[in-house]
């Protein structure tokens, strides 16, 4: 694909809600948008929010077994807090390659506990990243705020009444059982206004919606550069976007690094993201990237004009 096959996607199917107001390419939500989060609320558009990432699985790629223990992952809950996260996404069941699969009884007991403890640790929405409605539920009843699904409402379909009943955001990752791609971008747009129609379907208010591209599942190495470059297609469907690139497999293959020592490679592929119009960044270096992320938006959201114009507003 080339810089003049951009994908043009037909939007009849998405009415705007509050939040779909007719993105265009490296634009953000109208800033100023609030995003409602059962009983706390984020504003969209006016900065880039940072969601630290909390793993609380003995065996993720980057970090398992370090926050496994409640008062471990408190611990590190409140550092993310104190270092400018704006959410706290909690996963008990790592995603990587070859990674235990955990039973509906298992995932429980291990996320529950860490939803209730870091609810009464910290005044942050706290997301919850899981493919099983029963999950999000019981964690939805312990206090968090936010339904992360790396399936995109595909692997449960109850999941997306869910989000419904309790009226809360839910983030719509792009995922496939496969790699067969037709055309890459037009199947990842095709793929995703799929997960949108299975959430409106069950009841998920426009303004509920969040995308995320799904940068390191379903996907090769090319296919991460190509979703990568082409990342403010997304804006075309009218939703917030939220990009997790942080020590992905791609980043590390680049730079020959460990996830340990890619820093620099997330923060350029954040840097990136904003410049194309996301809206927030799934991290697990919250210190690091807050930093970045500021600077990015001072000078990617700012109202400044060059001379002779005139600012913004």
């Amino acid at each position: 694909m080339n810089e003049n096959e951009k994908t043009v996607v037909d939007q009849t199917d998405f009415p705007r809600g509050s939040v779909n107001n007719g993105r265009l390419e490296g634009q953000t939500v109208a800033s100023g948008t609030v995003l409602q989060c059962r009983d706390k609320s984020l504003t969209l558009g006016s900065r880039t929010l940072i969601m630290g990432i909390l793993n609380v699985t003995p065996d993720s790629f980057s970090d398992g077994g370090r926050y496994s223990t409640v008062d471990a992952a408190v611990e590190h809950a409140q550092r993310m807090a104190e270092e400018g996260a704006d959410i706290i996404d909690i996963g008990g069941e790592s995603t990587r390659p070859g990674a235990e699969t955990l039973t509906l009884d298992e995932e429980l007991h291990r996320v529950i506990p860490m939803v209730e403890a870091v609810r009464r640790a910290i005044d942050l929405p706290i997301s919850v990243d899981t493919y099983k409605a029963e999950v999000a539920r019981q964690s939805l009843e312990a206090g968090a705020h936010i339904i992360n699904d790396v399936w995109g409402c595909q692997a449960d379909p109850e999941m997306a009444y869910v989000a419904a009943l309790y009226d809360c955001p839910l983030i719509l990752m792009h995922n496939r059982k496969d790699k067969n791609y037709n055309h890459f971008m037009d199947d990842l747009l095709d793929d995703m206004k799929q997960t949108i129609r299975l959430a409106k379907e069950a009841g998920v208010r426009d303004d509920q919606i969040i995308l995320d591209p799904g940068i390191g599942f379903a996907k090769d190495y090319e296919h991460n550069l190509i979703a990568m470059k082409y990342l403010a297609d997304l804006n075309k469907l009218g939703y917030p976007v939220l990009l997790g690139t942080s020590r992905k497999t791609f980043i590390r293959t680049t730079l020959g690094l460990p996830a340990d020592q890619v820093i620099e490679g997330t923060a350029a592929t954040v840097v990136w993201g904003i410049a194309q119009g996301v809206d927030i960044v799934r991290v697990h270096d919250v210190k690091e990237i807050k930093r970045t992320v500021k600077m990015a938006d001072a000078i990617i959201r700012s109202s400044l004009k060059r001379e002779g114009e005139k600012k913004d507003g």
